[in-house]
């Protein structure tokens, strides 16, 4: 069945953040250091903040409650000041001609303003933030939101994101095809993964 539907991942997805995360993440990275209060390696931490959600990562590092609080104090009303340049090729996105959803977890002020700062607002037919600091509702939870409000098959819709563990997995528990975003040449295309290292590849799932 023809897909009528597309839904997009934001971070390291339609950008990277390793472009903007040593600027963005600073005084974030600062506090974590000064405070000690975590377990684990520091880089490997800074990478996975990078990656996940905040809290996701506090969790996973053992961080004291009193970080966390720190962490989420500080998160919750930063910005990006600064353009940020999508993915090599990303405007042929706004060539394909489905219905487009942006789905994305994160801080609700900080998602908006790279957001706005990528220049990708109008792109998409809505565009839905997810802060676990708000909701407990997960990327599965929207994603079946989006069928049934718009009365869609799973045949007609297909999943792009960098996280096999995220959105490619939300999307696999629902029966929606997935293509995995792999910027970093990690992965092997499956029969039942497939996958693109660029957005020039992503036309060919819509013929």
């Amino acid at each position: 069945m023809q897909k009528k539907v597309l839904i997009l991942d934001l971070d390291n997805t339609i950008y990277l953040v390793s472009s903007i995360g040593d600027k963005l993440f600073k005084s974030l990275f600062e506090l974590i250091e000064q405070s000690g209060e975590f377990s684990g390696n520091i880089d490997e931490l800074k990478a996975e903040i990078m990656r996940r959600p905040f809290q996701f990562v506090a969790h996973d590092f053992a961080f004291s409650d009193k970080l966390r609080e720190a962490g989420i104090k500080h998160l919750v009303s930063l910005t990006y000041p600064d353009q940020i340049r999508p993915v090599e090729n990303y405007e042929i996105i706004r060539t394909i001609p489905v219905t487009k959803f942006l789905v994305t977890t994160g801080f609700t002020t900080l998602q908006n303003s790279k957001i706005d700062q990528l220049g990708i607002r109008n792109d998409f037919e809505k565009i839905h933030i997810i802060d676990p600091g708000k909701t407990v509702q997960t990327k599965r939870d929207y994603f079946k939101q989006i069928l049934v409000k718009y009365k869609l098959k799973t045949d007609e819709v297909l999943v792009l994101g960098d996280d096999l563990n995220s959105e490619i997995k939300a999307a696999k528990e629902l029966g929606i095809k997935t293509v995995l975003y792999d910027f970093r040449s990690v992965y092997t295309e499956t029969d039942d993964q497939k996958v693109i290292r660029n957005f020039s590849e992503l036309p060919a799932y819509f013929n």
